[in-house]
């Protein structure tokens, strides 16, 4: 069966072909099939798997968008509750997402860390006088553990 991809139906549509769709329930979602003359094609991704939308508002405005306005709707198949766990798209998309959470709880904290430093009220030092100190605190340090070493 051959398909047709997102460049291809824009083609069509742009080139003013009357092109019609059948929106197809599916588990966890929703896929498309373009009639175009006597020819029924599913709309594929990039990767030649057909496209599943798992939104059909989402997919009422992909259709939209290319003057696609009326459409059949079967949904005898579809299952809203089935998911594809295996679908490597699926996990992807959700380490992206926890990725992109744990990037903006990083970013909160840290932008609330420079806030509080701008907002102590307690004198600023120099990077030297800091290095001095720090040096002083160390020799004290080294100075009780020898003591207490012997």
């Amino acid at each position: 069966m051959s398909t047709i991809d997102h460049h291809t139906l824009q083609r069509l549509v742009s080139a003013g072909a009357s092109v019609g769709a059948e929106v197809n329930g599916c588990a966890g979602g929703w896929e498309v099939v373009i009639n175009y003359g006597s020819a029924k094609q599913p709309l594929v991704a990039t990767r030649g798997k057909p496209r599943k939308f798992r939104n059909f508002t989402t997919l009422a405005t992909y259709l939209r968008t290319l003057s696609i306005t009326e459409f059949k709707v079967n949904s005898a198949e579809f299952d809203p509750e089935a998911k594809d766990d295996k679908d490597p798209r699926r996990l992807v998309a959700a380490e992206r997402l926890k990725a992109a959470h744990a990037a903006a709880d990083y970013d909160k904290w840290f932008r609330a860390q420079v806030q509080a430093s701008i907002d102590d009220p307690r004198p600023n030092i120099s990077a030297e006088d800091a290095r001095k100190q720090m040096s002083n605190q160390r020799e004290e340090l080294l100075k009780r553990i020898k003591t207490s070493s012997h």
